[in-house]
């Protein structure tokens, strides 16, 4: 894509060209994923750690048709007010979007998509999308899952969400050659537990170790992404009884009202949220900035070896 369609903060464009950590955010999370004044203060908080921490964090988004690689203060504050009248923005809808000059929330697609234009390789999110329950029949799966096949970021994350069919999300990156690392764990985190019954393909137990494989990963020239679970702190995990009953019950409404594509994840965890009084919502604000960590901390070794 032409660089005249992308706007790279002057901070984020020095930090990459000199070697210095930089991690990408996405904004889906801000204005699909959680209520407004929650989105916009915990995407403010998530640059405070990042910058705590010494690393610049590139918070991704459209703004009137400009991709945008590091949101100021004000964007972020506006796309949480808009919420969902934002264009949920992946890699189709791109074209589109800059074309009409609208504004667009950045998927994990889309994220990778701007995080490489800019030399941006480290990715931080809540968790990614994946193959949908009942998609033998509806082939429901999400573009993000082709993104990591394709695109050369790692995504640290706390694995696919809970309420895709994880099992053949693992399959799909398996057959795709996308690597499922297990930060600390070797079992693969299920979003809101830290435990889902499928194993991944490697564990890391340090930044160090896992930014080696990343540097040695781009060296050999592979094509494609990784993704890195990282459990949320077992302190602020769901009962897994608990958040199962509700997306089981969440799952049973969107089906009844013809909810699905683009429209499905957004429903399904406001749901959530909705029949776990809120507890769903705090559990995925707690494994947004336990990913934040990992990655700045990820980001910061890998800029050693750089």
């Amino acid at each position: 894509m032409k660089n005249d369609y992308i706007d790279i903060r002057p901070d984020i464009q020095e930090a990459v060209k000199n070697g210095k950590p930089v991690i990408a955010l996405e904004s889906t999370i801000i204005s699909h994923g959680m209520p407004y004044p929650q989105n916009k203060d915990t995407a403010l908080e998530v640059e405070k750690i990042c910058r705590d921490m010494g690393v610049v964090p590139a918070t991704m988004g459209i703004i009137k048709g400009r991709l945008k690689v590091g949101l100021t203060p004000e964007e972020i504050d506006y796309l949480g007010r808009m919420g969902q009248k934002v264009t949920k923005t992946s890699r189709r809808d791109l074209p589109f979007v800059v074309a009409k000059k609208l504004d667009g929330a950045t998927t994990v697609a889309t994220t990778m998509i701007m995080a490489q234009m800019a030399g941006i390789k480290i990715f931080a999110t809540g968790g990614i999308g994946g193959v949908h329950r009942g998609a033998q029949e509806t082939m429901d799966i999400s573009a993000d899952l082709q993104e990591l096949a394709h695109t050369e970021v790692a995504v640290i994350c706390a694995g696919p969400k809970s309420i895709l069919d994880i099992g053949l999300t693992l399959e799909y990156l398996e057959t795709q050659g996308v690597t499922v690392v297990g930060y600390g764990t070797d079992e693969l985190p299920a979003f809101y537990t830290r435990k889902s019954g499928f194993g991944v393909d490697y564990r890391v137990d340090s930044a160090a170790e896992l930014a080696a494989a990343i540097k040695t990963k781009h060296d050999l020239g592979l094509q494609g992404g990784m993704v890195i679970g990282n459990p949320v702190p077992e302190e602020f995990q769901m009962p897994p009884e608990v958040i199962n009953k509700a997306i089981d019950e969440a799952l049973a409404e969107m089906n009844k009202k013809g909810i699905h594509g683009k429209a499905a994840t957004p429903f399904l965890l406001a749901k959530v949220a909705e029949i776990t009084g809120g507890d769903s919502l705090a559990t995925n604000i707690k494994l947004v900035f336990n990913n934040v960590k990992v990655a700045c901390q990820t980001a910061i070794e890998l800029s050693k070896l750089n």
